[in-house]
């Protein structure tokens, strides 16, 4: 069996500025939209070119300080032409060879991005593709080097599945309208949490449209988290500030129904000390199968191999030349580095939660907050009937030494 090495997730100091971890802490934000170019917002009207870029100016916007060391944004790429692949970096950086939503022509696509900003404050945004497309990116939190929440991995737990009931009304949520889910005192998320990490999963949509997630209490702001069509399965990470009442909203922006799955994989609380820590220069891509030719086999794993003191990684996960539909599984290996290394690794145990849908002949990308073993080792599950090929970007990691 292969294993994926993670060889640059050593924690180091990147701010000057003394906290309680050598990262940076989270902030949440109301989600908040920084960059249309079919309006012009943050920028001048019009299409990205192919292989072009254009640049979100994060630090300053809202309620985000100017001392903000990285951000999330949920990025959404539409009005495509031709197949390509968005690539999120800090401005003034080396663009990496990672990349952060896939598109193929006439898709509306979004990902979850955690991605550390440029010294002027900026994000850039390559289009590398064969046609220009439309971008849209949703802030929905920062970190900086004041201390505020730090990270809490949980088990992926799920809170909400409509189509048995659990969390929600069961049945289809209808179109244009919403639904609340109690996230603190459930599950393992505490009272005083700030914010959420889910996954969320759209299948069996009637018509096409998009889910909002923001905190109850709040009107539904002009953001979408997850795009999807008719008859899709789709997921995308979603981090949301929670309401003052423990509580975050899920909206059906689709004009007809839609079953709707949420699962919790963390939140980020005062009480935890997990900062972020970004990678040590530029994101980078730690696994690739379609270099030595051996895709992760139907119904098998991969191990990733870590190191201790991790919280969780942050990994960009994308599995592509798919021939059947499948979904991927991200989930702690139990299993010690010493034992894969002398043949005595047992299988763990099937997860039973999804990170990433696909069907056939599709590239979907999908963010993970992967949290590892004890001995930091992490699992990748091909729970799909066909052979597919992996992709693995690492974007950093949650800290606590």
């Amino acid at each position: 069996m292969a294993v994926l090495p993670v060889t640059s997730c050593n924690a180091q100091a990147t701010n000057k500025v003394a906290v309680r971890t050598k990262g940076s802490d989270f902030t949440p934000h109301t989600p908040l939209r920084l960059l249309d170019t079919r309006n012009g917002t943050g920028v001048a009207k019009g299409k990205v070119p192919a292989n072009w870029y254009t640049s979100v100016k994060v630090a300053g916007q809202g309620s985000i300080p100017d001392n903000a060391t990285a951000v999330v944004l949920n990025l959404t790429v539409t009005n495509t032409t031709d197949s390509g692949h968005i690539i999120a970096s800090g401005s003034g950086k080396p663009m990496p060879e990672t990349s952060s939503v896939n598109y193929g022509p006439g898709q509306t696509v979004a990902n979850l991005v955690i991605m550390p900003v440029g010294s002027d404050g900026r994000v850039n945004l390559d289009n590398i593709g064969w046609g220009p497309v439309d971008l849209i990116a949703d802030v929905t939190g920062y970190f900086t080097p004041t201390a505020s929440s730090g990270y809490k991995a949980l088990s992926p737990t799920r809170f909400v599945d409509t189509r048995e009931g659990k969390g929600a009304p069961k049945g289809q949520v209808a179109g244009q309208r919403s639904f609340g889910v109690q996230i603190t005192g459930v599950g393992g998320v505490p009272k005083g949490a700030t914010a959420v990490s889910l996954n969320v999963t759209v299948t069996n949509p009637r018509e096409a449209g998009h889910l909002t997630v923001h905190p109850s209490g709040q009107a539904t702001p002009t953001a979408s988290n997850l795009n999807f069509t008719t008859g899709q399965t789709v997921a995308n990470s979603v981090i949301v500030p929670i309401g003052p009442d423990g509580r975050i909203i899920v909206r059906n922006g689709s004009w007809q129904p839609t079953d709707v799955v949420i699962d919790v994989n963390g939140y980020y609380t005062p009480d935890s000390n997990a900062a972020y820590v970004p990678p040590l220069a530029i994101p980078t891509r730690h696994f690739d199968t379609r270099k030595d030719g051996k895709p992760l086999a139907a119904r098998d794993y991969l191990p990733l191999l870590g190191q201790p003191g991790v919280e969780a990684y942050i990994l960009n996960t994308t599995v592509t030349n798919t021939t059947g539909s499948g979904f991927l599984s991200v989930a702690p290996d139990p299993n010690s580095r010493e034992e894969y290394d002398n043949g005595t690794a047992t299988p763990p145990a099937r997860p039973i939660s999804s990170n990433l849908n696909w069907t056939t002949g599709k590239t979907v990308a999908n963010l993970v907050q992967a949290p590892p073993a004890e001995g930091g080792m992490v699992a990748f599950w091909n729970q799909g009937w066909e052979d597919t090929d992996l992709i693995v970007d690492f974007f950093g990691h949650y800290g606590t030494d």
